[in-house]
Order: structure tokens, then C-alpha cells, then sequence
């Protein structure tokens, strides 16, 4: 099974979280950011990943540091769970719609950090939720696993939607990434022999 277990302490958060490739899709999330958990237990659903995150952050300041830093442990257990990345396809897209919103999500497992980032939210706020620190998260997400990244949203006029659609897109496209493909019989997806 391809799991990993990480923990990470500041002065800022104290994260643990659990993650499992090869789940059912079970999530049980408390960041103290309740949208955050939202779109957590969406992206564990659609990638059928089993994720478990606790956070314990200075919310009393703002989200940031709890997001910023939950995106940063989930990087680190998705790189941790992959390990050589044998076998994986590597590469996953998708595009999703949420009723009027449309994303394009596209990962591949480079072992190289990039985000490409092309999304514009309608609102500064979603409920009490800073929605720029969606791209944060995955900024903190993508230098943590080494992943390449691109989102892109073609579409969409409200906020959460938009969110949704995101989340959503990346877990499925994600899931496709780590999922194996039966031709490479544990080789590692790369011309050079390694993915880092």
C-alpha cells in the first residue's frame, strides 16, 4: 500500500496527516479553516484517496499559516507514498465543470516544483475564507512534492464554484498521475531512470 504519515510542528501549526493512494476516497479533516476542509474532503473523495488531517493553527491571526502549512504536508505525504514512483503514469489531466465553472487541471510526478496558476476569483472572500489562499495552498503543495502543476480556470462566475471545480480537477487528474500503468512493470516513467 502507498501511504505515508507526516508531522509538522512551528510556531505557527501543529499538522499530522495520514494519506492513503490506494483508499476509497474516506476523508476526515480538521484544519480549524472550514472551508478548507471542504474542499480537503472533495479532493479526497474525487481522487479515492483516504485522508486524515488534523491542524492546529493561529487561526486568531488569519487561515494562512494553516493553509500554507496543510499544503505543505499534503506535498510531502504525496511525494512520501509515491517513493520511486515505479510504475506510475506519471502524467493526469482533466477538465472539470462545476454548473458555470470550468477548470483545466494538469499534473505530472516530475520530481520538479512549477505552478502555473491562471485562475481569477470573482470575490476577495468566500463565506470568511480568503480565496487567494487557494493558489497558496498549492504553491505550498506543488514546492513540497515536486510536482509540476497547471491550473487554469476557462471558465466561471462564482467564487466557490470555482474553488470546487478546482479541487475537484486536481484530485481526479492527481489519481490518474499516481494511478499504475500494467505496461511499465515497475519501471520508472522517465528516459533518464529517475523522477527528481
Amino acid at each position: 500500500m502507498r501511504k505515508a504519515e507526516v508531522a509538522r510542528r512551528t510556531a505557527e501549526t501543529d499538522i499530522r496527516l495520514a494519506l492513503n493512494l490506494d483508499g476509497t476516497g474516506k476523508a476526515k479533516i480538521d484544519t480549524g479553516v472550514g472551508f478548507l476542509d471542504h474542499m480537503l474532503e472533495l479532493f479526497a473523495r474525487h481522487a479515492r484517496f483516504d485522508l486524515d488531517v488534523t491542524c492546529r493553527g493561529d487561526t486568531r491571526v488569519d487561515d494562512h499559516h494553516s493553509v500554507e502549512d496543510t499544503g505543505i504536508v499534503l506535498g510531502e505525504a504525496i511525494a512520501r507514498a509515491l517513493g520511486e514512483k515505479r510504475g506510475i503514469r506519471r502524467y493526469g489531466s482533466l477538465l472539470l465543470p462545476m454548473d458555470e465553472a470550468l477548470s483545466l487541471v494538469a499534473v505530472d510526478l516530475s520530481g520538479r516544483s512549477c505552478l502555473r496558476f491562471s485562475v481569477a476569483f470573482p470575490s476577495q472572500k468566500i463565506g470568511t475564507f480568503d480565496t487567494e489562499l487557494v493558489r497558496e495552498f498549492f504553491v505550498a503543495l506543488t514546492r513540497a512534492s515536486g510536482m509540476t502543476l497547471h491550473i487554469r480556470m476557462l471558465d466561471g462566475e462564482n467564487s466557490h464554484h470555482i474553488a470546487e471545480a478546482i479541487f475537484k480537477g486536481f484530485g481526479r487528474a492527481l489519481a490518474e498521475a499516481v494511478s499504475c500503468d500494467p505496461r511499465l512493470n515497475g519501471e520508472i516513467p522517465s528516459t533518464k531512470g529517475v523522477l527528481v
